[in-house]
């Protein structure tokens, strides 16, 4: 296994399972492509973040950071990434959600490339987490359809160059390639 993107619904095993596929590995970099967890504006994610944090090996080390593909230039051997639909989040911030459409396609198209290119060329082991979004009802909001269409989008690109992708179903794992 070199590179292998794990999507999936919510609380569906994703991050587990990625974490299994790693687990043979001695020092993984865990990025997370968010900012760090406030235990004052939001305890029960901080709560989250920190429990997921201490099942981990103690040797793998945690990047929190919304320049995944500068962490994967940077960091060279194992690395997992948890998750894609926040990365995109982050740079829907950065691009601004209210912005005009084909500002913010554009901007993401450019990032969503670079990410892709990081990924093809990582020479360790590489696992990367994403939801998969739009098997449910389309959203009445703006932003929801953005979000969905630009992490489909993201999807494809990532799929694209890694050697296996995997749907996780009820904790199951399902090979697609």
């Amino acid at each position: 296994m070199t590179r292998m993107l794990i999507t999936g619904g919510v609380r569906c095993g994703k991050s587990r399972y990625a974490e299994q596929a790693l687990a043979g590995a001695d020092a993984v970099t865990y990025v997370t492509p968010g900012y760090p967890a406030d235990p004052v504006a939001d305890p029960e994610w901080a709560a989250r973040v920190a429990a997921h944090r201490a099942s981990r090996p103690a040797s793998w080390t945690t990047v929190e950071t919304v320049d995944v593909a500068a962490a994967l230039r940077e960091h060279p051997g194992p690395v997992l990434v948890d998750c894609l639909g926040t990365w995109l989040t982050r740079q829907l911030d950065a691009a601004g959600w209210d912005s005009p459409r084909e500002t913010v396609h554009a901007a993401l198209a450019r990032a969503t490339a670079e990410l892709a290119d990081a990924v093809a060329a990582h020479p360790g082991p590489l696992v990367l987490v994403s939801n998969e979004v739009g098997w449910g009802l389309i959203s009445e909001h703006a932003s929801g359809r953005l979000f969905a269409d630009l992490l489909g989008r993201t999807n494809q690109a990532v799929g694209a160059v890694v050697h296996e992708v995997v749907l996780m179903v009820a904790g199951r794992p399902l090979r697609i390639c």
